[in-house]
């Protein structure tokens, strides 16, 4: 019984230490501040599984006939993805789903458009494809001047963080020069505007004061006064509260998480320690009982 009480006494002791580490730092002591000098962080990204579920193009319908840009594309989606619209397999526009929808203003080519629809997760993980629409765009405004305005970009979606500069390369192609071009940052700022003598490829800059998801919307006009159009998503990263809306959102902080998993673990040892406990000191004062009954 000895040896069992010790055994008991070892694991009272290993499972108050396994309480007091499941515990973190931060909730025990409430006032210490993160982060802190001489510790290290760590952060990694374990990538999911792509999305399955594929949006659905409802806006504009199939067969449609178009003289003037841009057009309404507009359809159902999963809520928190990124949705990058296609034309004829050329990124045109992207934009965010919120609310299980999605809806956003795109240019197109002459003649035929193939549109389709591509999700994406936060890790740029591609979904499935969404339904096919054909549409039409008769160009008469651009026959008498040579060639269709276009702006593109290689990306449809980029971040920083607030505070810091958001750099975003544009493409501007087709036209006669020289080019105005505005950017729309989607804060509730001012728009920027660039002014460009030929085609090419140029940068425009926006400092987002509070983290949010924006939707920027570029545009650009030739000497002709033809336009091209683009609408791309600015991430302002952080903790966003509420859904993804444009406009922004305000930073909050986490509470402590406490590792409920190794307490509850623990409970049935500490009965275990307990119970021997009890049998070892009921063990002891029967044999000092036994052992007064025989001297007397």
């Amino acid at each position: 019984m000895k040896k069992l009480l010790r055994i008991a006494n070892n694991l009272t002791v290993v499972l108050v230490g396994c309480l007091m580490l499941a515990v973190p730092p931060v909730a025990a002591l409430g006032s210490q501040q993160n982060p802190q000098s001489g510790t290290l962080g760590l952060e990694a990204t374990v990538p999911g599984t792509p999305p399955t579920q594929a949006a659905t193009i409802s806006i504009p319908a199939n067969g449609q006939v178009f003289t003037t840009i841009p057009i309404t594309v507009a359809g159902l989606c999963k809520t928190g993805l990124l949705v990058k619209i296609f034309s004829n397999n050329v990124f045109v526009g992207s934009v965010q789903c919120v609310n299980n929808s999605f809806s956003l203003k795109v240019d197109l080519f002459s003649g035929r458009n193939d549109l389709i629809a591509r999700v994406y997760d936060t890790l740029d993980q591609a979904g499935p494809d969404s339904n096919v629409v054909s549409v039409t765009f008769n160009s008469a405004q651009y026959a008498a001047f040579g060639t269709q305005l276009v702006l593109s970009s290689n990306y449809a979606r980029r971040g920083a963080d607030p505070g810091y500069v958001l750099t975003w390369p544009f493409i501007l192609s087709g036209g006669v020069g020289p080019y105005a071009v505005s950017v729309d940052w989607g804060d509730g700022s001012a728009a920027d505007l660039k002014s460009l003598s030929f085609p090419s490829v140029f940068n425009m800059s926006h400092t987002y004061s509070q983290s949010g998801i924006y939707n920027i919307v570029a545009k650009a006009t030739d000497s002709n006064n033809t336009s091209a159009y683009l609408q791309v998503v600015g991430v302002a990263n952080g903790k966003i509260n509420g859904s993804l809306a444009p406009g922004g959102t305000t930073n909050n902080t986490n509470p402590p998480t406490i590792l409920w998993q190794p307490i509850l673990a623990a409970i049935p040892l500490l009965i275990a320690a307990f119970w021997l406990g009890q049998r070892h000191e009921l063990y002891s004062i029967r044999r000092t009982i036994e052992a007064t009954r025989n001297e007397v």
